[in-house]
C-alpha cells in the first residue's frame, strides 16, 4: 500500500492536484481557513455564547419545573412538540442581547457587589453563625450543577439588569391625559334597547336528508374523525397482588431494631453558648464577665466577636468537634475554656435535655411496616424476573404471563390520551404504559416496563384503529340534531338581520318587536364591570354594545337566542370619581408603558447585536432530531 502511494506521488496526476490547490490557496487565500473559526454555540450575542450543554441545563430544568406543576411525566420531545425549546432559546437570546448590550454601555456591577450580593443569599449561609460559608456556597452550586464562575456570572447579569430597570422606571409616569383616558373607558355607561328572537320565533327546519348530513359531514371532518385507537394486552406486576402472602418475621423485626437501635434513640441535647477568644487572657477574661453575670452577647461585642449559640442541639451539630465534646462532658452552668480545632473559646453550658434510649415497642410498627414493604418489592420484581426469562426464551407475552402466574387484562380501543374515543379515562392506564403501547407497531410487544411506586407492566398491541370517520348510521341521531340547531340558527339570524335593517332605516325598536311577537328589554347604566355580571349580557353583547355609537343598531348572539339591539346613550364618569381613577390609572398605565419601553430596548439590542440563534443545534442539544421546518416567528441569522 505505501509503495503504491509513493508511486502516485511522483506521477504527473499528483504534480497536477497539487498545482491546482497552489493556485486556489494563492487566490482564495489560505489565511481564511484559520480566520474563519467554526462555532459551536446554540446563540452568539456579541462576546458572549450560550453552548449547547447550557441550553440543555436550562431546557431541563424549565421541562422538570412543568412536570412539577402538571404532576405527569414530560419527554422531552413532548415538551419540544408544544413549543418549550422555541420559546426556551428566543427568550435566552433576548436575555444574552440585552446583557451584552449593557456591558457595553458601562452598566456592570463591581466584584464587590457581586459578592455582598451572594453573601445575603440565604441558602450560603451558615445555620449556626448566620454568616456566609464558602463551603456551603459550593456545595449547594455542585447539588445544582453549577460552577462558581457559572452562577456568579448570572448574578452579575441580573444585577446589571435590575439596576438598569430600576433606574428607568424610577422615573416614570405616565401622562394626566393617559389616566384620564383610561377613567373614561372604565368610567363610561351605556342604555341598551333590545329585543331577542329565540327558536320558537322561527318556522323549524324539515329533518336532514341523508345527502344533506352526508355534506355536513364532509364540512366538519375534522371535528368528526375518530382519532387512532389501540386494543391493548396488559401484564401488570403490582404490589396488591403479592401483599396478603407477606409475613413479616418477628426475629428480623428484631434483628433490625438492634443494628438501628443507636440511631432510632433520641440524643441527648444541649443549649451552648460559645465565645471565641484570642488568646488565653482573653479568655479568661470573658470567663469572669459571664461569671459576674453579664450577658452573652454583650461580652462578644466588646472584645469584636459574635456569640455562638448552639440551641437545644446534639454534639453531632457542632462545627468544632472539640468544643462539642468538652461542651457535652460539662455539667449545666459549667464554664470551660476550649482548644478546639478552629481556636480557642470560653463555652457555657445553658442546659441539657437528658436522652432517650429507643423502645423496641414504639419502633416496631415502623419497623414491621419497612420490612413488609421491602418483601413486596422483592416478590413483585421476583415475578417480574420470572416473565423475562420467560419472555427472553421465545415465549409471548400471555405464555410468559402464566409463567410468572399473573393474569393478563385486554384493554378495550382506546386513545393515546388513554380514553375511549368521546368518553371517559380508563382507569389504571399510566401516561407510562400509554407512551410505550403507542410506541409498538401491530403485535408488538414491550419488555418488563418501571411504571413507578413500586409496579411494572408488559403490553402488546393487539389491533390498531387508524383514524377514520365513522359511519352515518352511527351518529346519524346526533348529527340531525346538531344540523337542524345549526339551520334554526341561520333563520334566527336572517330574522335578526331583516329587523335590524327596519330599524336603522326608522322604525322603532318597540314597534318592530310588536310586529315580531317579541318584547323590549331596556339596560340603562350599564358599564363595562357591572356588564360582566348580568346574565342577560353575554360577551358578545357587550363587545357590540360599547363599539357602538348612540342610536347605532347591532346584533348578537345572546343567552335565549339572537339580540337586535340599538344603542340609545351613552354616559361619562362623575367628576370625583373621574379625578381618583385618573391618578389610579396613570400608575397601571406608567406599569404598562415601562413593559413597553423593555420589550423595545431587548428587541433593540437584538436587531443592534445581530443576534445568532441556531435552532438546529439546539434541537441537537436535547436530544432531538432537526426540524424539518423553521421554528415560527421572526427568523435570526444563523451559522
Amino acid at each position: 500500500m505505501l509503495t503504491a502511494f509513493r508511486a502516485f506521488a511522483k506521477s504527473w496526476v499528483a504534480a497536477l492536484l497539487i498545482g491546482l490547490l497552489i493556485v486556489a490557496f494563492a487566490v482564495f487565500g489560505i489565511s481564511d481557513v484559520f480566520r474563519n473559526k467554526m462555532s459551536t454555540s446554540v446563540i452568539e450575542a456579541g462576546s458572549r455564547k450560550v453552548t449547547p450543554l447550557e441550553f440543555r441545563r436550562q431546557f431541563d430544568s424549565q421541562r422538570q419545573r412543568l412536570e412539577q406543576q402538571t404532576g405527569r411525566a414530560i419527554t422531552s420531545e413532548v415538551a419540544a412538540e408544544n413549543g418549550l425549546d422555541r420559546q426556551l432559546l428566543q427568550a435566552m437570546a433576548t436575555q444574552e442581547a440585552f446583557v451584552e448590550l449593557l456591558n457595553r454601555l458601562g452598566v456592570r456591577p463591581s466584584d464587590a457587589a457581586v459578592a455582598k450580593q451572594i453573601g445575603a443569599i440565604p441558602a450560603f449561609l451558615n445555620q449556626v453563625t448566620g454568616r456566609f460559608d464558602q463551603k456551603t456556597y459550593k456545595q449547594k452550586l455542585l447539588e445544582n450543577d453549577l460552577t462558581t464562575a457559572r452562577f456568579e456570572a448570572s448574578v452579575r447579569d441580573e444585577m446589571a439588569t435590575q439596576h438598569f430597570m430600576s433606574a428607568l422606571a424610577g422615573s416614570l409616569t405616565a401622562p394626566r391625559a393617559y389616566g384620564a383616558l383610561a377613567a373614561l373607558y372604565v368610567l363610561e355607561s351605556r342604555d341598551v334597547a333590545y329585543l331577542t328572537i329565540t327558536p320558537s320565533g322561527v318556522p323549524r327546519p324539515a329533518d336532514p336528508t341523508d345527502a344533506q348530513l352526508t355534506a355536513f359531514m364532509k364540512e366538519n371532518a375534522a371535528k368528526l374523525t375518530m382519532p387512532e385507537t389501540r386494543q391493548l394486552t396488559v401484564v401488570r406486576f403490582s404490589p396488591s397482588q403479592v401483599e396478603a402472602a407477606v409475613t413479616v418475621d418477628e426475629a428480623e423485626v428484631r434483628k433490625r431494631f438492634d443494628f438501628r437501635k443507636d440511631t432510632l434513640a433520641t440524643p441527648e441535647t444541649r443549649t451552648v453558648v460559645q465565645i471565641p477568644a484570642k488568646d488565653a487572657a482573653a479568655a479568661q477574661a470573658i470567663t469572669a464577665r459571664l461569671q459576674r453575670g453579664e450577658a452573652p452577647a454583650a461580652v462578644a461585642k466588646s472584645v469584636g466577636v459574635d456569640a455562638i449559640t448552639y440551641v437545644d442541639k446534639p454534639q453531632s451539630a457542632f462545627a468544632d468537634h472539640k468544643v462539642g465534646a468538652a461542651a457535652f462532658k460539662a455539667s449545666a452552668g459549667q464554664l470551660s475554656t476550649v482548644q478546639g480545632d478552629i481556636g480557642l473559646a470560653v463555652v457555657r453550658v445553658e442546659a441539657v435535655t437528658p436522652g432517650k434510649a429507643a423502645s423496641f415497642e414504639e419502633a416496631r410498627p415502623a419497623i414491621e411496616a419497612e420490612i413488609r414493604k421491602d418483601a413486596i418489592a422483592d416478590k413483585v420484581y421476583a415475578l417480574t424476573q420470572v416473565y423475562d426469562d420467560a419472555h427472553q426464551k421465545g415465549a409471548n407475552l400471555m405464555e410468559a404471563a402464566k409463567k410468572a402466574g399473573v393474569e393478563p387484562v385486554v384493554v378495550p380501543p382506546v386513545t393515546k390520551e388513554g380514553s375511549v374515543p368521546g368518553g371517559p379515562p380508563i382507569p389504571g392506564l399510566n401516561p407510562k404504559l400509554l407512551e410505550t403501547a403507542f410506541g409498538l407497531p401491530a403485535g408488538g410487544e414491550s419488555q418488563v416496563v418501571e411504571a413507578g411506586a413500586g409496579e411494572y407492566f408488559a403490553v402488546r398491541v393487539d389491533k390498531i384503529v387508524p383514524p377514520a370517520m365513522p359511519p352515518l348510521a352511527q351518529i346519524k341521531p346526533d348529527l340531525a340534531r346538531v344540523w337542524i340547531m345549526q339551520e334554526l340558527a341561520k333563520a334566527m339570524q336572517a330574522k335578526a338581520d331583516a329587523l335590524a335593517a327596519r330599524v336603522t332605516k326608522g322604525e322603532s325598536l318597540d314597534q318592530v318587536a310588536t310586529s315580531a311577537g317579541a318584547t323590549v328589554d331596556r339596560a340603562t347604566g350599564v358599564d363595562r364591570q357591572s356588564a360582566q355580571s348580568n346574565p342577560l349580557m353575554t360577551p358578545e353583547i357587550i363587545a357590540r354594545a360599547f363599539a357602538s355609537k348612540p342610536g347605532e343598531v347591532f346584533t348578537a348572539r345572546g343567552p335565549r337566542g339572537i339580540v337586535v339591539g340599538k344603542l340609545e346613550a351613552v354616559q361619562t364618569g362623575a367628576g370625583p370619581q373621574l379625578a381618583a381613577l385618573t391618578e389610579q390609572a396613570r400608575m397601571q398605565m406608567a406599569e404598562a408603558i415601562f413593559r413597553d419601553m423593555r420589550a423595545g430596548a431587548e428587541d433593540a439590542a437584538r436587531q443592534k447585536l445581530k443576534v445568532r440563534v441556531d435552532y438546529a443545534r439546539a434541537r441537537s442539544a436535547i436530544g432531538l432530531e432537526p426540524a424539518a421546518t423553521a421554528p415560527k416567528g421572526k427568523p435570526e441569522p444563523s451559522k
